[in-house]
């Protein structure tokens, strides 16, 4: 069962505050775009020789043993962030957890943001986009289902954090991002954390992607006014997308679509806001 309300600041709100659930989307908007040279752990380092028990030793030992350290601390800050933010919410999915715990959630933000990387919170990413909360990734995830042989689509890649996720979890991962400058962005993003296996399209998601469908699941991280046909055709016979849907910038409901023949059910699952779906001028 999923808690949605919580307290802030001695107001209940739906899952924190309407802008800690504001989410990453398709939305061409200036902004700044990460400055990779000082991705975590890629810091440059200045080549300097000590002394160590009258023997010459390179800094770079030293910073081998620091970036150490930091792994170390991102580690139990993920583990943080699963039991206090996701577990005690009501995600049980042990798959989802396990891709949770493991993605370097870090390695998918702005360095001006690393700092707050596991907060409970949205991050923003530029171009009027956030990476998500972490809660709202785990429990989108868990929504679809994840199992190792899955083909998954996403739509809105964003940072590639959700990709990065799906793709911990199943063996082929499609993602499509319409900002073009953020498309690059997320595909460096996932492979510098080692995620080589995705596939990242610069498109407008609202067509899916056709020459890879079937797929075993779809999920949208923009809100869409209403839940676009091709995305329904391009799930396979048992298929599941989660998407939020309503009015921009307004409360939208996040929707579960099920595929079952030609009968497609729909359910209604907690209210969220998220950021417009942006499609390409026609």
């Amino acid at each position: 069962m999923i808690l949605l309300f919580f307290m802030m600041s001695g107001v209940p709100v739906g899952l924190k505050t309407a802008d800690a659930i504001i989410q990453s989307s398709n939305v061409g908007e200036e902004a700044h775009v990460a400055d990779k040279s000082s991705d975590a752990g890629e810091e440059a380092h200045v080549a300097v020789i000590s002394l160590h028990d009258g023997k010459e030793v390179a800094a770079d030992d030293a910073s081998d043993e620091a970036l150490k350290a930091d792994e170390d601390r991102y580690r139990q800050l993920r583990e943080q962030m699963v039991n206090r933010q996701i577990i005690a919410r009501g995600v049980e999915n042990r798959p989802t957890l396990g891709a949770m715990r493991s993605v370097p959630r870090h390695k998918f933000v702005r360095s001006a943001e690393q700092r707050q990387a596991y907060m409970d919170s949205p991050l923003p990413i530029g171009y009027g986009q956030t990476i998500s909360q972490p809660f709202i990734v785990a429990y989108m995830t868990q929504l679809i289902d994840p199992e190792p042989g899955m083909k998954v689509l996403e739509i809105g890649t964003g940072s590639g954090y959700q990709a990065a996720v799906l793709a911990e979890i199943t063996d082929q991962v499609f993602t499509i991002e319409i900002v073009e400058e953020l498309g690059d962005w997320g595909e460096q993003n996932l492979r510098n954390a080692g995620y080589d296996k995705v596939q990242v399209k610069r498109a407008d998601g609202y067509h899916g992607w056709a020459e890879h469908a079937p797929f075993d699941a779809i999920v949208v991280t923009a809100a869409a006014d209403h839940i676009p046909p091709p995305l329904v055709e391009q799930l396979r016979d048992g298929g599941r997308m989660v998407i939020p849907v309503g009015s921009p910038f307004r409360t939208q409901n996040l929707m579960l679509v099920e595929k079952r023949g030609e009968d497609i059910r729909t359910r209604n699952l907690m209210p969220v806001r998220f950021v417009p779906f942006t499609r390409e001028e026609e």
